[in-house]
């Protein structure tokens, strides 16, 4: 997602650019460029700084993100007065990632707070000129591939339907022209660099579905400009701002540095890395960890990686459970081969997790490395004692590759969970293990009340949609369907 989001806001300056140089809009090339550079080189060095101070991993792509942010939202410099602005807001920023923070998590968007800061310290304000009707195509297009990218286009679509209807009602209620005021929020305004690219920024929104959709109402409802807060008029920065402080009273605060204390090997390519975390946090059973691990010669994938953590919260330390390819990622690469290095992980969240009801039958499904939730729910289900009827069914390739089988055995027997070893490569059998891959078949013959039971399947993206199609094909109803992509093994 951020490298993407980087070509993004990359691709409108240029953009903007090419526009500017054909008059079409009235910035020359040269002060895009240039504001560009002081808001992006600013962040950098200001983040640096800090992170030595607070002896915090510097993360570049979050300086970086919001350098060009920032860029976009400020009118470019024409004066030595706007560069102070730029110079201000900047540092602004990225200090408020530090400073405004509790148990190293940042409350506020960084580009939002600090504009917000400035409107209300120097009263200077962003102008959100990205908002023009010639980058309006290019920000559509490219914010649909992001939001699709990173499965927010619900969250979205409750933001700007909300802002909208929230613009129209101010507009009737204060004699304004409604029509008038809705067209020209569509086509002048900031909502939707706002929505694309600052109100889905992950640190600072929740990580659950239900409170991600009350997140983008609240900030679509406080969108309208025609809006008082304590005698203040909204502004979208301030919207975003208010939401943020909902975010963070929703989300379990979860930021802090790991190290690494053990290693075990499943085969010849995947891995289970136990961390020890300086802080301990509070997580559910399948949720997922963003972590950050600066490293060397990072590729286009970045330094930051989400993994679904493999342990329990009954367990006093993190499991991850990771698979490396020949061709990995330098991430991957750097995990592999570092036991002592600056990592830190935040942002728990995600909804792939056990039912409060105890009563609801289970079936899980796993591909690959997607069992690594379905470690983390037995082995809780197991350490708690939760008898709860549950039967797992986990395709491999062959046996060397299957993981955490002594988790699920020891499962087997306190609590009597049943799990089958689907082999799509093996020759031959053992104990539990079927020759063949996971379908309709398979499942009718190994989980026949399927009916009634509530499915979580949990791999790559193709095995959980041939998965769940064959589930609908038997008549699973859809709402006991549950699912969990891996995107990008590598």
């Amino acid at each position: 997602m951020y490298r993407l989001l980087i070509y993004y806001l990359c691709g409108l300056l240029l953009v903007a650019m090419f526009f500017g140089a054909i008059g079409t809009l009235t910035y020359p090339p040269h002060m895009i460029l240039l504001s560009t550079a002081i808001a992006v080189g600013v962040c950098y060095g200001v983040n640096f700084i800090f992170a030595k101070i607070y002896t915090a991993p510097s993360n570049t792509e979050s300086a970086l993100i919001t350098g060009l942010i920032l860029a976009l939202i400020i009118t470019p410099i024409s004066s030595p007065k706007d560069a102070t602005f730029l110079i201000v807001a900047s540092s602004l920023a990225m200090a408020s990632k530090y400073i405004i923070a509790i148990n190293n998590k940042h409350v506020f968007n960084p580009a939002a707070i600090a504009v917000v800061l400035t409107a209300f310290g120097p009263k200077e304000s962003a102008s959100w000129w990205v908002g023009s009707v010639a980058l309006l195509p290019f920000l559509i297009i490219g914010g649909v591939l992001i939001i699709r990218k990173i499965r927010r286009i619900i969250m979205i679509a409750v933001y700007c339907v909300t802002a909208i209807i929230s613009v129209g009602a101010m507009a009737a209620v204060t004699n304004h022209d409604t029509g008038a005021t809705i067209q020209a929020t569509l086509l002048h305004s900031s909502l939707f660099f706002l929505g694309f690219v600052m109100l889905t920024e992950p640190w600072t929104s929740p990580a659950t579905k239900t409170h991600r959709y009350v997140y983008a109402g609240i900030v679509g409802l406080l969108f309208s400009p025609l809006i008082q807060i304590a005698g203040v008029y909204s502004t979208p920065e301030l919207a975003l701002v208010i939401g943020n402080l909902y975010a963070f009273a929703v989300t379990p605060i979860a930021k802090t540095k790991v190290r690494i204390t053990k290693r075990t090997m499943y085969g010849t390519r995947t891995e289970d890395i136990e961390l020890a975390p300086e802080r301990t946090f509070t997580y559910k059973p399948g949720q997922y960890i963003e972590m950050t691990l600066p490293h060397h010669g990072s590729d286009v994938r970045g330094v930051r990686r989400y993994f679904t953590l493999a342990s329990s919260p009954t367990e006093p330390v993190l499991h991850l459970g990771v698979r490396y390819y020949t061709h990995g990622s330098s991430f991957k690469k750097a995990l592999h081969a570092v036991d002592a290095a600056p990592m830190s992980v935040g942002q728990i969240g995600g909804d792939f997790t056990l039912p409060p009801d105890k009563n609801v039958k289970l079936a899980f499904i796993a591909g690959g490395i997607g069992v690594t939730p379905f470690r983390s729910m037995v082995k809780y289900l197991s350490d708690t004692n939760d008898k709860r009827s549950a039967i797992l069914l986990y395709s491999e390739r062959n046996p060397s590759d299957v993981t955490y089988r002594e988790v699920f055995d020891e499962a087997y027997a306190k609590i009597g969970l049943r799990t089958k070893y689907v082999l799509s490569g093996a020759s031959h059998r053992s104990n539990n293990e079927i020759i063949g891959n996971i379908n309709s078949q398979l499942i009718a013959q190994e989980i026949p009340d399927y009916t009634s039971r509530t499915f979580y399947i949990s791999g790559s993206q193709s095995m959980v949609e041939d998965v769940k199609r064959d589930l609908l094909a038997l008549g699973v109803p859809r709402r006991n369907i549950k699912t969990d992509y891996f995107f990008g093994y590598a």
